[in-house]
């Protein structure tokens, strides 16, 4: 529907940003931090952009109260920031390192000094390579165990200031280019232990929430989920019964047992027919029922198109783009299941992303009617190329354009009942891209850090923190 009048955003709405420890902290063996996952995995060549890697980063770690500061100064109501396991416990479990607990506490305490919401993940992406060496990190059981144990580590130090938390990252995206694809840690192709891998992952979720009520009673708790909607290319049957296919197996996937504690049903009589189901031991959908977060965190960046893939010579494994050389991308798909196709009718990225905040509004919809939950958008932002004039002017206009459309499409979406907690960009600062390395970015605020030569990491704003704070100030009246 076309409103002619849109609701307001609501009084207490989270203006917030977003930023993930391994790509902001740096500081990687310091104050007796352990090696992750990821500070393997981008020591073996060609695996990422120029070989970058996360070992500075942006140097939060050493400079987080400027970038606290710089959040104040723009009146941001909310930061979501991720703590890094191995901070925490240097081999993923047994003796805490106080040094990070004080990290991320005097964190949190110059967070709740400027009036910034602390918004905690637990989980994003790093996993301690001692467990990853001992049982396989989530290909083992015994990560139920060790991830509840330091969830509960957290809650026990933070909980009595942090009110908000995100309990795993994006786990369709570091399952599936963990396990499918190999572009992340560990590296594999394996589609049975990939959809292993996610029940494990699952069950950890669920144990870390029930145990979260007992420790922050007044606190609230979700998972946040990759969700890309799923469009049909055309109102073929075949074309719209493919879409289907991907809504479940993409995100109903994953969304259905975080909010009800269960597989979709012709999603998991698939698998079942391709040998490729998780095997479900007595008392895991208890526990899946347990586990029922009080809000959905949706990280959007895209929606994706689909269309009828045969199951004899049907499409399979595509191509990702990490280049930003745009139209590189390739087209990916499960034979007789999906195949996905471009849609002409949305501009892409440099990195091949759709640019589409009508689908945001048509996604946080599904997600409402289907699970009657509120939402935290805990992601969404544009990664481009950003050119410093001079006098230090950053003109990212296309950025401002990126998400006033998107905020546009959050306040249709209250406008349509949507219960919505907030909206955290991605980022605040830049970033290291994982894959992409330094030059694409997300920030409000530019950082001088290249994938080559030496850089003073001078923070510098960009017309869109501007912008934002301009937002904030007058919660959204001015879109």
């Amino acid at each position: 529907m076309i409103h002619d009048k849109l609701f307001p955003f609501p009084q207490n709405f989270l203006w917030g940003s977003a930023s993930a420890a391994y790509q902001v902290e740096g500081a990687w063996d310091e104050d007796g931090k352990g090696p992750s996952n990821w500070d393997l995995f981008v020591r073996i060549p060609g695996k990422t952009f120029k070989g970058t890697t996360g070992d500075v980063a942006v140097d939060h770690y050493h400079r987080y109260k400027e970038d606290v500061r710089l959040m104040a100064e723009m009146g941001l109501k909310a930061y979501r920031f991720s703590v890094a396991w191995t901070r925490i416990f240097p081999k993923g479990k047994g003796e805490v390192n106080e040094k990070g607990i004080q990290f991320y506490n005097d964190l949190i305490d110059e967070l709740v000094v400027n009036k910034i919401e602390p918004i905690l993940t637990i989980y994003h992406w790093d996993l301690p390579q001692a467990l990853q060496d001992e049982y396989g990190g989530w290909e083992s059981r015994q990560i139920v165990e060790d991830f509840t144990n330091y969830a509960v580590t957290l809650y026990r130090h933070f909980g009595d200031r942090v009110k908000y938390w995100v309990s795993l990252n994006e786990q369709n995206i570091f399952t599936g280019l963990g396990y499918r694809m190999a572009l992340h840690p560990p590296g594999l192709k394996d589609d049975k232990l990939f959809y292993q891998v996610n029940h494990y992952a699952n069950l950890a979720n669920a144990s870390a929430i029930k145990e979260f009520r007992k420790y922050v009673p007044d606190g609230k708790i979700g998972p946040s989920f990759a969700y890309s909607p799923a469009y049909a290319a055309s109102s073929k049957p075949e074309d719209i019964l493919a879409a289907e296919n991907a809504e479940e197996i993409n995100n109903h996937w994953w969304m259905d047992v975080y909010a009800l504690g269960e597989y979709p049903q012709a999603a998991w009589n698939y698998l079942q027919s391709k040998d490729l189901a998780p095997i479900v031991e007595s008392g895991d959908l208890a526990l899946l029922k347990e586990g029922k977060p009080d809000f959905m965190g949706v990280n959007y960046y895209q929606t994706t198109t689909y269309e009828k893939n045969p199951l004899i010579g049907g499409v399979t494994e595509g191509h990702f783009n990490t280049t930003g050389k745009k139209g590189t991308s390739k087209d990916t798909g499960i034979p007789g299941v999906f195949k996905t196709i471009k849609n002409e009718n949305l501009e892409r990225t440099n990195w091949d992303w759709n640019i589409d905040p009508t689908g945001l509004r048509i996604g946080l919809r599904r997600i409402t009617n289907r699970y009657k939950l509120p939402i935290l958008i805990s992601e969404n932002g544009l990664g481009e190329y950003d050119k410093v004039e001079d006098g230090d002017i950053i003109n990212d206009d296309y950025r401002i354009d990126y998400l006033k459309s998107h905020l546009k499409a959050v306040q249709e979406s209250i406008s349509d009942g949507v219960d919505m907690l907030g909206y955290c960009t991605w980022s605040f600062t830049d970033l290291l891209s994982w894959l992409n390395g330094f030059q694409k970015r997300y920030g409000f605020v530019y950082v001088n850090q290249h994938e080559e030569g030496e850089h003073d990491l001078r923070r510098i704003k960009k017309k869109s923190y501007h912008w934002y704070k301009e937002v904030i100030e007058k919660n959204g009246d001015n879109l």
